[in-house]
């Protein structure tokens, strides 16, 4: 094969020859010169092409991948488009409705994405009585069902940690067990067991029935901060404080870089390191664009107080399923609200006070 280079302007006059549409081409005075790349011409190109919308891009979608295929052309439209929070309605219907499309293909059901936003008046808190949470880990799995969260043996993701703690108390017996020799002068004989119940614990557990007698639970979520750590240090402003309470995340814009993760005092987001196993059977086709609709690989997520229920008047997942009723949420600026009440009559405390995040997300005992 000749490795003769054909100018283009003898490609393009060569094209239409053959098409016969006119019978000699000319590059005009303003088209784009091939040897001077600063041209005129080139920044007047790119001047226009800033005002592209991307609702223009659909079409040169189809150019671009060259298929027809609805998936493949809005796929590649999501990674044009702005971030969600600096939308215009319009561009917000725009990314839902191509969201919606790519996604009742990918999971052949009909699904839909939700935009609502925040309403005036409302900011969401919640409450959990940690005296009467018994271990069953019932939220743990309606959350991850509700949220259509990675599961599986490779990845398997939830937002909702329950560590199991054990009791324990100082013991007579262990007394002169310390170190060294009889008298336990640098580390006590009752070191290294449990001492009442502490903030330490696995969250991994499978025990036969629940509670177990020696055991104490303390479930940990997002706390909804109203200082957040990680909205401070994310680099793209991808996650932010929604004004109704909840802290979510543009999936569309996260650049995986997990500053956020490393920010947050509560082990409370997840980062995809692959890609997300979701069986269609099991995907929840009810969702919003910040909440639970699917995450992509190498993206962020975390809980928002399941936004695509509570927008709507309904209670988290984790609240209703709760068998023993240790869960409370409601409006934080209602008096009458089932949190407020918490709030008013009840012992409680916020976690890692000290951090000066501020949660929103309390602890009671009755």
């Amino acid at each position: 094969m000749s490795d003769t280079k054909i100018p283009l302007v003898d490609i393009t006059t060569r094209a239409t020859h053959e098409n016969n549409s006119v019978s000699e081409w000319r590059p005009a005075d303003d088209d784009v010169n091939v040897d001077k790349p600063s041209s005129p011409s080139r920044r007047k190109f790119i001047k226009k092409s800033a005002g592209v919308t991307t609702a223009s891009l659909i079409g040169t979608a189809a150019l671009v991948t060259g298929s027809d295929n609805v998936q493949a052309n809005t796929s590649w439209a999501e990674h044009f488009q702005g971030n969600y929070r600096l939308m215009s309605d319009e561009e917000k219907a725009e990314a839902i409705d191509r969201l919606e499309k790519r996604y009742s293909l990918e999971y052949e059901k009909e699904v839909t994405v939700d935009g609502t936003d925040a309403q005036e008046g409302v900011l969401f808190g919640y409450a959990l009585n940690i005296q009467k949470c018994i271990g069953c880990r019932r939220c743990v799995k309606a959350c991850v069902e509700e949220n259509n969260q990675s599961r599986g043996d490779e990845q398997e993701i939830e937002w909702i940690r329950v560590l199991k703690m054990e009791k324990g108390e100082f013991t007579q017996e262990k007394l002169n067990d310390g170190y060294p020799g009889d008298y336990g002068i640098q580390v006590g004989g009752n070191a290294y067991s449990a001492a009442g119940v502490v903030l330490e614990g696995e969250h991994y557990y499978e025990p036969e029935a629940v509670p177990e007698g020696d055991s104490h639970y303390m479930p940990i979520a997002c706390m909804q901060c109203e200082k957040p750590p990680c909205v401070k240090v994310c680099p793209v402003r991808t996650t932010y404080r929604e004004p109704d309470g909840p802290v979510v995340i543009d999936y569309n814009w996260c650049i995986g870089c997990r500053m956020c993760i490393g920010a947050c005092p509560y082990w409370a987001r997840r980062f995809n390191w692959g890609e997300p196993q979701l069986p269609k059977e099991e995907m929840n086709p009810k969702t919003h664009y910040l909440g639970n609709r699917p995450r992509m690989k190498g993206v962020v997520e975390k809980c928002t107080f399941c936004i695509q229920r509570i927008r709507h008047g309904r209670y988290p997942a984790c609240v209703e399923v709760c068998p023993v009723g240790a869960r409370k949420f409601g409006n934080l600026l209602d008096p009458n609200s089932e949190v407020r009440r918490v709030l008013d009559r009840k012992r409680v405390f916020r976690l890692k006070a000290e951090a000066n995040t501020y949660p929103k997300f309390f602890y009671f005992v009755d």
